[in-house]
């Protein structure tokens, strides 16, 4: 005997629910019924996939990997439908999504209710954290991130630019002056990382140049470096899409304004090495793609 779709589908909630009546119940079968699809299963695949109780089911060691498998089968049958049916009504899942907390707040986060409204049989979590998440090991379907990638298997797709520029509050620079020239910057409070307290900054001429920076404020968290630079407290070298906002307020203000932080950094989406992602995963990607398009300080203007 052939195995089904159906079949599976009900092995899968079976297993997920641990009560074969009720998931026959949603297939529209009765419990007898579901129970002769199991068994029909079971044969086709020549193993015993349940232990049954009177009370209950559970997954045998066989079943236990058969369920993987069976999953992943439902899920390669999804993409293919959702690839030959372009509809976004017609792409459905469960999508994790990693990214920064500030990006995520600022870029991400009021994109969500759009494309949850286009993409109804889609559901969203997105884990927004300062620290880089292992997306394979916590199983993320993709993850934002900017600036250099590390070398790994992962899939990369590049989204947009991240000019970076350095920027003060006018309280700062008129308690402490406008730095003229790059040798100024020694005398000043920056504020960073403390992994990243040597800034390359690149001429108008092309040429790069390296500054050992220090101050008195470092942290791990981009949006407190931020907080930081909008109290008057000092220099700070940020990513355009992070305080553009705030450069149009005139609450922080560009400082030596010839030179930009180099290299530009790269927003990607990045996603484990399958060889096909799935659809909801391409749709969001295509999705912020677009968005970012529409932003300026993404487009390296």
């Amino acid at each position: 005997m052939s195995l089904d779709l159906k079949s599976l589908e009900l092995f899968v909630r079976v297993a997920a629910l641990g009560a074969i009546g009720k998931a026959g119940a949603e297939f529209g079968l009765s419990a007898t019924a579901a129970t002769q699809r199991l068994q029909s299963l079971e044969a086709a695949v020549g193993t015993q996939l349940f232990h049954r109780t009177t009370r209950a089911v559970s997954l045998s060691t066989d079943g236990e990997i058969f369920l993987a498998h069976a999953k992943r089968i439902l899920g390669d049958v999804e993409e293919a439908l959702a690839d030959i049916r372009p509809d976004p009504r017609d792409i459905k899942g469960e999508l994790r999504i990693a990214c920064s907390a500030s990006f995520g707040r600022l870029h991400i986060a009021p994109h969500v209710t759009e494309f949850l409204d286009s993409h109804p049989g889609v559901s969203l979590q997105l884990a927004m954290s300062d620290s880089v998440i292992d997306i394979v090991e916590q199983g993320f379907d993709m993850a934002i991130r900017i600036g250099a990638l590390a070398p790994s298997t992962l899939k990369a797709r590049k989204l947009a630019v991240s000019p970076r520029i350095l920027v003060a509050a006018p309280s700062y620079l008129e308690t402490n002056g406008m730095p003229s020239a790059l040798d100024d910057l020694k005398q000043h409070n920056c504020l960073a990382r403390e992994d990243m307290r040597t800034w390359s900054l690149s001429a108008p001429d092309g040429s790069l140049h390296d500054v050992r920076t220090n101050g008195n404020f470092s942290s791990t968290s981009a949006e407190a470096i931020t907080e930081a630079a909008l109290s008057g407290l000092g220099i700070a070298r940020k990513c355009t899409w992070e305080i553009a906002g705030h450069l149009a307020a005139g609450t922080l203000v560009p400082v030596l304004e010839d030179y930009t932080a180099a290299p530009f950094w790269q927003v990607f989406s990045v996603r484990p090495p399958s060889r096909l992602p799935p659809a909801r995963v391409r749709a969001f990607t295509d999705f912020l793609e677009t968005k970012f398009r529409k932003v300026p300080a993404l487009c390296g203007e």
